[in-house]
């Protein structure tokens, strides 16, 4: 038993059967009395019937009126390889026609949402606000750590020579944990509002040619940030 055709090989032989009924179709509609076919195969033989000429499949053939004047082309039957390259044209093309129409529609989007820059100033604000405060928490929780830190520090020099205490330890072990906790935090705030802000310099300069009169869908693909994320980042960007 021969193995089951691939979802590939099923599409073209669709299209393969789609395509040849079609093509008979036309033939059928163009095979009336009185009609002439013509062609050129691609051998170079020129050959005349009065019914579609089966060696022909692969080009046009002409239809003609008994007084030599054109009644249609009937267009060549594809091979298997044209097929797929056809299919393949059609695809592409369908993908650009979509990613053209997302286009314009994200540019009305983007300038509807902001109809100025001071609409779009309020925006990045709004986003911003929630990963200022949480920098400001962790910066202010590092603070406080660090002062407790201090009289923790103090006791250890009634220990200098002998093994510190394991409660005084722990202490100390677990503070300078929790501060570079903070310390991380820190940084994945600040990294957020650098990605934030990133997004919204990309986005005003978008939005600038707009306003001046630049149709939607014709700035090409929007650029994107690289800021990195650290892992845990606070959200509250846009989107």
């Amino acid at each position: 038993m021969s193995p089951a055709p691939t979802p590939a090989v099923r599409g073209s032989g669709r299209g393969i059967a789609w395509l040849l009924a079609a093509w008979l179709a036309g033939v059928a509609h163009a095979q009336t009395p009185g009609a002439i076919y013509t062609c050129t195969t691609p051998d170079g033989q020129r050959l005349t019937s009065d019914r579609p000429i089966p060696a022909c499949r692969s080009v046009e053939q002409r239809v003609l009126n008994r007084d030599g004047s054109l009644r249609q082309i009937v267009p060549p039957t594809l091979t298997a390889e044209e097929l797929v390259i056809k299919e393949a044209e059609e695809r592409r093309l369908a993908a650009q026609r979509q990613a053209q129409l997302d286009a314009v529609r994200r540019d009305r989007n983007l300038k509807q949402r902001y109809p100025d820059e001071a609409a779009h100033q309020r925006a990045r604000e709004a986003a911003l606000d929630a990963v200022r405060l949480a920098l400001r928490s962790s910066e202010q929780r590092l603070q406080e750590l660090q002062r407790e830190r201090e009289p923790l520090v103090a006791e250890t020099e009634f220990y200098v020579g002998r093994e510190l205490p394991a409660t005084l330890r722990h202490k100390i072990e677990a503070n300078e944990a929790a501060q570079q906790a903070q310390r991380n935090a820190i940084a994945t705030h600040r990294a957020e509002i650098d990605r934030i802000n990133g997004v919204y310099d990309v986005e005003l300069e978008r939005l600038r040619k707009l306003w001046a009169g630049a149709q939607p869908g014709s700035l090409g693909p929007m650029r994107s940030t690289t800021v990195p994320v650290a892992a845990g980042t606070p959200t509250g960007a846009p989107r």
